[in-house]
């Protein structure tokens, strides 16, 4: 998917308003919540590396509302000039957001995952089939999720960060 199939969706209104927007972020932390159960049983070594970007070359695609609930109520932090997240902390070893980190940050896809022989794909699947629609409802014209990356550069270009 190109840039062009969202670029019209940045100043985009919530279908339902504020009313429909916090039921999506409440929807959202629901999947974040059943995410977290679903893989209770495995374990991380925390190290950051998987935050480190611009190492790995891989980054977290995150919805519409998983953009809401990480910005919500908090300032945007600087880019970090190592290309880690942005929201790992000055050392960057630890996520500032934790709490509110997206779908992509809460499922291991590390060789370092350590828990049962098989991940948990079909609870995850179904999960990102939930954040879809949970999507949609709000912002029907977005036609897939986002790199965090390209979200985060979408307000640091903009004058003034508007709330949804």
């Amino acid at each position: 998917m190109g840039r062009a199939d969202w670029d019209d969706a940045d100043d985009e209104a919530p279908a339902g308003g504020t009313r429909e927007l916090e039921r999506a972020l409440q929807e959202t932390r629901t999947v974040y919540r059943q995410a977290d159960a679903a893989y209770a049983p495995y374990s991380c070594p925390s190290s950051g590396e998987c935050c480190q970007l611009a190492t790995t070359k891989r980054q977290p695609w995150l919805w519409r509302p998983e953009w809401d609930v990480l910005t919500r109520d908090r300032p945007l932090p600087p880019p970090r000039a190592d290309g880690g997240c942005p929201f790992l902390d000055a050392a960057g070893k630890r996520c500032t957001v934790y709490a509110d980190r997206p779908f992509g940050c809460r499922t291991f896809f590390c060789e370092r995952i350590r828990g049962p022989a098989r991940q948990p794909s079909e609870e995850v699947t179904r999960l990102l089939l939930r954040l879809e629609r949970i999507s949609q409802r709000v912002m029907p014209s977005l036609q897939g999720p986002r790199p965090l990356l390209e979200w985060y550069a979408g307000v640091q270009t903009t004058p003034a960060r508007e709330e949804p």
